[in-house]
C-alpha cells in the first residue's frame, strides 16, 4: 500500500505548527472531520477509508530529503527542522468502523493530540477519509436500486489518479459491488476482479464472429461485448459462437449501449429462444442508481450491473462538504462562528438509539444507547477496534442504512 509521505500537507499547517512550537501551544487538542450537509437527494453515508487513514497516522514520518526540501524554503528554520525529524503521531483516535453508517454532523474521525500533531494531519485525515466515504455513499445506492441483482465496478480509468481509482473499488467492494475491474484492487485488496472484453479486441479481429470464437476458444464461460457495431447482430454471433463451442462456452454478453430496456429484452428472446437461457445479460454504459432503478422498475431482464463514472466521479457529488476542525483545546470547548460555516464545539459521541441519532458531548451517555464513535488508536498506535478485516466491513455496510433523524444535545450549541 502506498501510504502518502509526511509532506502531504497544506503549506499552513506547517507554518502553524511552527509558531505553535514557538508559542508553547502544544496542549491536547481534539479535532472533528465531520460532512456539514449532503449532496441532494442523499440521506446518509457509509463511513470508509479509516484504514488509510490510520496508516498514514502510524507511520508519519519527516525523512531526511523532507526536511531538507522544509528547509529550503523561506518559512522554516534549524530548530523546527530539528523537531519535526523526531515527530511521531502520539495521539488517539475515534471513528465509526468502516462500513458505518453516519450522517451530517456526526465526526467520520475524531483526533486527539497535542495541538501540533493533530494540525500537521489535517490534509490528510480529509484526504483519506473523504472520498472513499464518497464512493461508498454512492454505491451503496446502486446497491439499493438493484434490488439484489450484482452490480461490478469499473471506474479506474474515470477516477482521478491511480490511488483514488484503487481506493475507490475498495470503497464499492464495501459498498456490496461485487467485483471490479481493477487488478491492482484485487491484489492488493482481495476483491473478486472481472472483465470482459473491449471494442478494440472485435474492430482488430476479421469479424466480430471471429472476435467471438477466439475469445470463447481461451477463456471458457467468457463474457461477449455485442453492441460493437449492431447489437442485434452481436446477439445473433454470440448465439453462433455458443453453438459453435459447446453449453458453457458464453456465461454473458454484454450491453453498452443504446435503449438497455429495449435491447435487454430483444437479446433475451434471442438467447431464450435459441435455448440459453443461462446467459446472463450484464448492462453498462452510464449507469448510476436513478438509472438502475429505472431499469429495475421497468422489469428488464438484466442480471448485471456494471457501473465506471457514475461511481469514481459522481456528477451529483463531485466532494463532500467536509470540513475538519478543533473543538476543543487544552479542555475547553472551542467553535467557529463564521457566517454559513459554523462549527459545533465540544469533543463529541454519536449515540445509536433505537430510532434516532443522538449527539452529545463524549461522556453523556443516555441509557439504552450505543457508541458510534469506537477508540481506534491509543497513543498512535492501532487498537483492535481499527484492525476490522474487508468482509467484516462489508457485512457491517450491509445492515440497515437509510434516512434517521439525528438530533444534538442543546448543551454543545452552548
Amino acid at each position: 500500500m502506498n501510504t502518502p509521505s509526511a509532506l502531504f500537507v497544506d503549506l499552513y499547517e506547517l507554518t502553524m505548527a511552527q509558531l505553535y512550537y514557538e508559542c508553547g501551544m502544544t496542549g491536547e487538542a481534539v479535532f472533528e472531520l465531520t460532512v456539514r450537509e449532503l449532496p441532494d437527494n442523499w440521506d446518509y453515508l457509509i463511513a470508509a477509508g479509516l484504514e488509510r487513514a490510520l496508516d498514514f497516522l502510524e507511520s508519519l514520518r519527516f525523512e531526511e530529503d523532507d526536511l531538507e526540501y522544509l528547509l529550503s524554503l523561506p518559512q522554516f528554520d534549524q530548530r523546527f527542522i530539528d523537531r519535526l525529524r523526531t515527530l511521531r503521531f502520539t495521539g488517539d483516535v475515534w471513528a465509526p468502523p468502516e462500513g458505518t453508517v453516519v450522517y451530517p454532523d456526526e465526526p467520520l474521525i475524531q483526533v486527539v493530540a497535542p495541538l501540533p500533531e493533530a494540525q500537521i494531519v489535517e490534509t490528510a485525515m480529509i484526504n483519506q477519509i473523504a472520498y472513499p466515504t464518497l464512493v461508498a455513499s454512492k454505491a451503496a445506492r446502486a446497491v439499493d436500486a438493484a434490488a439484489g441483482k450484482p452490480v461490478i465496478e469499473f471506474g479506474g480509468r474515470r477516477a482521478h489518479g491511480s490511488e483514488a481509482a484503487i481506493e475507490a473499488s475498495r470503497a464499492a467492494y464495501i459498498a456490496g459491488f461485487e467485483a471490479t475491474s481493477s487488478v491492482e484492487a484485487g491484489r492488493r485488496y482481495g476483491i473478486p476482479t472481472t472483465g470482459t472484453m473491449a471494442h478494440s479486441f472485435v474492430l482488430a479481429s476479421d469479424s466480430e464472429a471471429d472476435a467471438f470464437d477466439a475469445f470463447a476458444t481461451r477463456y471458457p464461460a467468457t463474457t461477449l461485448l455485442v453492441d460493437t457495431y449492431e447489437t442485434a447482430d452481436g446477439v445473433a454471433n454470440a448465439i453462433r459462437t455458443a453453438k459453435r463451442h459447446g453449453h458453457g462456452s458464453v456465461g454473458a454478453i454484454r450491453i453498452d449501449s443504446g435503449d438497455l430496456l429495449k435491447e435487454s429484452w430483444q437479446a433475451r428472446i434471442k438467447l431464450d429462444t435459441a435455448g440459453m437461457s443461462d446467459v446472463r445479460i450484464i448492462v453498462s454504459g452510464g449507469l448510476d442508481e436513478q438509472r438502475i432503478a429505472e431499469l429495475v422498475g421497468s422489469n428488464a431482464p438484466i442480471d448485471i450491473f456494471a457501473c465506471g463514472t457514475s461511481i469514481v466521479a459522481p456528477p451529483d457529488a463531485a466532494t463532500l462538504d467536509s470540513a475538519y476542525k478543533m473543538v476543543e483545546y487544552q479542555g475547553s470547548a472551542v467553535a467557529k462562528r463564521s457566517p454559513g460555516k459554523p462549527s459545533i464545539g465540544h469533543r463529541k459521541q454519536v449515540w445509536r438509539l433505537a430510532d434516532h441519532d443522538l449527539i452529545t458531548r463524549v461522556d453523556d451517555r443516555p441509557p439504552d444507547a450505543e457508541p458510534v464513535l469506537q477508540h481506534v488508536m491509543s497513543s498512535g498506535q492501532r487498537r483492535p477496534a481499527g484492525l476490522d478485516s474487508l468482509a467484516r466491513i462489508r457485512v457491517r455496510a450491509a445492515g440497515p442504512r437509510g434516512p434517521r433523524h439525528v438530533e444534538i444535545d442543546p448543551s454543545l450549541l452552548t
